[in-house]
């Protein structure tokens, strides 16, 4: 069976600096699937070429077996690609509704209206203040309206980037729970998140990207238990 998504030997640079490094990895369909390591090691350089926002420098990104590597950013959200980038990106002075319009700006279809009742329904709250500017909102609320406008698109993909960054444990739960919700529903995940104990316990596969390079994979809960993972990025030292 042909993966959702295939990530091939990619190397990316910023200019004379590498900055991934031969990664591979595969999303099944149905699937969340997370990408750990430290700061740096090239998670969210994978996730930004993934999107088209920048090209690889060698290696191949193919999406229900088609390439779309030199593809713009626009085709492949057309294609069902969701970015929900790291530090949410919102437009702050545009209120919610308007936020999640343009999370469909890609659609031709008339179902629109139909799902921004959704991501109300997943997140009363926006709802609620959906005509309210989105720089009045806390941390949280804003980590919905990202989430809420990426599904927008109807992907058949949400790549996620530090979704629990500078939340409260309490919020952090909730978009975890989230995601998980987002799964029931059909949707794949792929998952950058510095909370490498939530996200593997969260996650049907996941990868460790340590300097650029794919160095260890397997099931989530496989990866909670080596303790190679414990000690390098669970806070387990020995």
């Amino acid at each position: 069976m042909t993966a959702l998504l295939e990530v091939r030997n990619l190397s990316v640079a910023y200019g004379a600096i590498e900055a991934v490094r031969d990664v591979s990895f595969t999303v099944e369909a149905g699937h969340i699937v997370s990408l750990i390591g430290a700061n740096g090691a090239g998670k969210t350089t994978t996730l930004r070429t993934i999107s088209g926002l920048l090209r690889p420098a060698s290696g191949e990104i193919l999406f229900q077996g088609k390439p779309i590597h030199n593809d713009p950013a626009h085709a492949i959200l057309g294609e069902g690609i969701a970015h929900c980038p790291e530090g949410r990106r919102l437009f702050p002075r545009m209120t919610v509704e308007e936020n999640l319009h343009l999370g469909a700006y890609v659609r031709k279809d008339d179902g629109v209206e139909a799902d921004m009742q959704r991501v109300y329904e997943l997140f009363p709250v926006l709802g609620e203040r959906r005509h309210n500017k989105a720089g009045l909102f806390s941390g949280g609320e804003q980590q919905m309206l990202a989430i809420g406008r990426a599904m927008m698109s109807k992907p058949r993909l949400l790549m996620l980037d530090e979704p629990s960054m500078g939340l409260s444990p309490i919020m952090t739960q909730r978009i975890f729970d989230t995601i998980k919700e987002l799964q029931s529903l059909g949707t794949t995940i792929l998952l950058v998140e510095q909370n490498a104990l939530a996200a593997l316990a969260l996650s049907d596969h996941g990868y460790v990207i340590d300097l650029g390079r794919t160095t260890l994979d397997g099931p989530g809960h496989a990866l909670l238990a080596d303790q190679r993972v414990r000690d390098a990025y669970l806070g387990e030292a020995h």
